[in-house]
């Protein structure tokens, strides 16, 4: 045996061996959380070889230069930061893919996860044939806290709905705090849709078979510092992973969302027309103003809604509708010289539905709307 290859299996001081757990924290403006975190983790798991990384999704409080300068005196602390995503289903793949412990956990950084639940947690990964181990608000010894009775409903209607996709008995699917075996995790990665914020609820509703599952009992804690990150949005992510996981095999459900925004600019579309040549504009005139409007409308939906995660804002908001309407022109003209043509009578195939301004009107949107979604989702949306 050479001397190199003694030097790279000689046993390594406990400070130096790679860590044994990985504990991912999904963060966005969590600065004043991040230090008093570290100390209650620094406790719970003494004697353990562990690390944490906090991945951020461009915090503008200052979180991850706070990371990043522990980590220069803490090896085990380590910032991901990600710039122009967010979503905390994905930093939490993110985050597990950056690791190579063989055990992982993901919890909240706002304190309300109970960080002594850890080390149970790992014994029973370490000790007890499971897959993954979830600290529940639900069972016997659990808690939610003070929430109020709106917020407890919200929650047992959320834990009600996402049995329709988990594949396992669970009482507390909606859980953001939980541990897992790597090679799980690895075994479903790429079935993952990212959507929304309940990564465990993907997990559960992706993996190839029932996992071996335990629960064990937390009380959830009230937030010190920072505000909460739930508001109306989090309902319409958490739909849109339950759309994904019961409808996205046959159709993605971006592209279904992108052209239930499309059914709504029809709409849009038909009132504008009917605005305009009421007021006494030709139908051309009407139609290409129309057309305009609902372009606009569609963009700013779909970028609030369709592509929350890669959601554009300041002047890249402005420059981005500006390529949706270079993207959409050649379906634009499309979509007034075909309306044009049908209103006019040419198309005698129509035969007696000819002249009809509304007919013309839908024949033209949807010529001019059918590889919107694709050519936007390169040139407009397009992931960094």
């Amino acid at each position: 045996m050479s001397e190199a290859t003694a030097r790279r299996i000689e046993p390594q001081p406990a400070a130096l061996r790679a860590p044994e757990l990985t504990v991912v924290i999904p963060t966005l403006n969590e600065r004043e959380n991040v230090a008093p975190l570290l100390e209650r983790l620094d406790l719970a798991l003494a004697g353990t070889r562990w690390e944490v990384i906090f991945v951020d999704d461009d915090s503008t409080d200052g979180t991850p230069d706070l990371v990043r300068a522990i980590g220069r005196t803490d090896p085990r602390v380590r910032c991901l930061h990600r710039i122009g995503r967010r979503g905390l289903s994905t930093a939490c793949i993110e985050g597990v893919l950056a690791s190579a412990s063989p055990f992982v956990a993901v919890m909240d950084a706002d304190l309300q996860h109970d960080e002594a639940l850890l080390p149970g947690m790992l014994n029973t990964l370490r000790h007890e044939p499971c897959d993954i181990v979830v600290g529940s608000r639900y069972v016997d010894g659990g808690g939610i806290g003070d929430w109020d009775k709106t917020r407890a409903g919200m929650s047992g209607l959320a834990t009600r709905l996402s049995r329709l996709i988990c594949k396992t008995e669970i009482a507390d699917p909606m859980s953001g705090f939980f541990m897992l075996r790597r090679d799980v995790f690895e075994s479903t990665v790429r079935d993952l849709s990212g959507q929304g914020f309940k990564i465990l609820l993907d997990l559960l509703a992706s993996l190839p078979a029932p996992p071996r599952l335990k629960e064990l009992p937390y009380q959830f804690r009230a937030r010190r510092y920072g505000e909460s990150k739930l508001d109306t949005m989090v309902a319409w992510e958490f739909g849109m992973l339950l759309a994904d996981k019961l409808v996205g095999h046959i159709v993605p459900v971006r592209f279904a969302l992108f052209a239930l925004i499309g059914v709504i600019g029809v709409a849009v579309d038909l009132v504008v027309l009917w605005a305009a040549l009421a007021a006494g504009a030709g139908f051309v005139a009407a139609q290409a103003v129309a057309t305009v409007v609902a372009m606009t409308s569609n963009f700013f939906l779909n970028n609030v809604f369709t592509y929350r995660d890669q959601r554009l804002t300041g002047w890249r908001l402005w420059r981005g509708l500006f390529s949706f309407y270079v993207i959409c022109s050649l379906g634009a003209v499309a979509n007034v010289g075909f309306a044009a043509f049908v209103f006019g009578g040419d198309a005698h195939w129509l035969g007696g539905l000819a002249g009809i301004p509304w007919l013309a009107s839908l024949a033209g949107v949807v010529v001019g709307s059918v590889w919107n979604y694709a050519v936007s989702s390169v040139f407009t949306w397009k992931r960094k």
